[in-house]
């Protein structure tokens, strides 16, 4: 797992709007999912969620932004979620998601009135929400990082066709749980930078996305 400072990190990264920052390369991205043992180590083991402790009935869901699964697992601290899992899948099917993605709050710029709205998320396999981004210590941030909600049967695509590697970094997240408190300056996190998606200007309508502009 490539790493950086989280002070350089954001540096590089924009202090406000709704971007999709992960970690990504030429043919995958990363999510990042928390869970509790059974269920962690039965992901890791068969490269594959399942097993009697994972549900395939329920919704489950991913973030991009490592920073913002610290905050929803209090940095693995929280019960049930003591297992954090960097799971790599790929880039078709990812845009596969936020193709079919509704968001979870009405917004009238994309929707042409609630009851359309309200029918397409009650329709939709894929739930999108944007919330605040947050800082090591929990406060929140002007930007806003993404989370999908998955079920169905593209739940069953997600795991049995677009997951390349899952990799369980707890024993990370717990060493750098440690830093947070010398001002972020020891704080190393997973590389990110915001996915550029100007090439995808269906996605960029389906879910309000930000444009960057190309220097």
């Amino acid at each position: 797992m490539k790493t950086e400072k989280y002070i350089y990190q954001q540096s590089q990264l924009p202090t406000k709007g709704k971007h999709i920052i992960a970690n990504y390369d030429l043919e995958t991205i990363t999510v990042y999912q928390a869970f509790n043992p059974s269920i962690a180590a039965y992901a890791v083991n068969h490269q594959q969620f399942g097993g009697s402790d994972y549900s395939f009935k329920r919704m489950t869901w991913i973030k991009t932004s490592f920073m913002w699964m610290m905050y929803r697992s209090g940095w693995a601290q929280k019960k049930s979620q003591t297992r954090i899992l960097a799971i790599k899948v790929t880039k078709e099917g990812f845009y596969d998601l936020l193709k079919n993605a509704v968001i979870s709050s009405f917004k009238s710029d994309l929707y042409a009135n609630k009851e359309r709205w309200k029918s397409e998320l009650e329709n939709s396999e894929v739930r999108l929400q944007w919330d605040p981004d947050h800082n090591p210590n929990g406060a929140k941030l002007e930007r806003k990082a993404i989370q999908l909600g998955i079920k169905g049967q593209t739940l069953k695509r997600f795991n049995n066709e677009w997951i390349t590697e899952i990799e369980d970094i707890t024993d990370f997240v717990q060493e750098q749980y440690g830093n947070i408190k010398s001002d972020f300056f020891d704080l190393t996190v997973p590389f990110e930078r915001v996915l550029n998606l100007n090439n995808h200007q269906d996605i960029i309508h389906q879910i309000g996305l930000e444009v960057i502009q190309e220097n």
